[in-house]
């Protein structure tokens, strides 16, 4: 394994939720890595942000670690779960809900049903 994909490894599982994105949870640099933040915060979820921005080998090792060519990623307890349109459909579907119930992550439900609902 290389040292690339050994840093991508130790971070998902010392994460139960990481999202590999342009820029930081609290300032995204592209629409995105800012609309998949933006749910997560949100929604209140504790998750670690990795800026690909910072470091070029994390941004393409992460491409080739999850076989997905863009960025955002988000990982929740170790598995890739997708991209920005992907968490957009999970969330209004309430499948991200599901996932996090799933997978005993704290998240506010009422946010989620608010996200749905000015959505619908």
């Amino acid at each position: 394994m290389s040292d690339t994909n050994a840093r991508i490894t130790d971070t998902i599982n010392a994460n139960d939720v990481v999202l590999f994105m342009k820029g930081t949870k609290t300032m995204p640099q592209c629409g995105f890595s800012s609309r998949v933040a933006g749910v997560l915060n949100y929604m209140g979820i504790d998750f670690a942000d990795v800026n690909v921005l910072a470091d070029e080998e994390i941004r393409s090792g992460i491409k080739e670690f999850s076989d997905w060519p863009t960025i955002p990623q988000l990982y929740v307890k170790g598995e890739f779960v997708g991209g920005c349109d992907i968490i957009t459909e999970m969330t209004l579907s309430g499948e991200l809900d599901t996932l996090f119930e799933e997978n005993g992550v704290t998240y506010d439900k009422d946010a989620a049903n608010k996200i749905r609902e000015a959505n619908g």
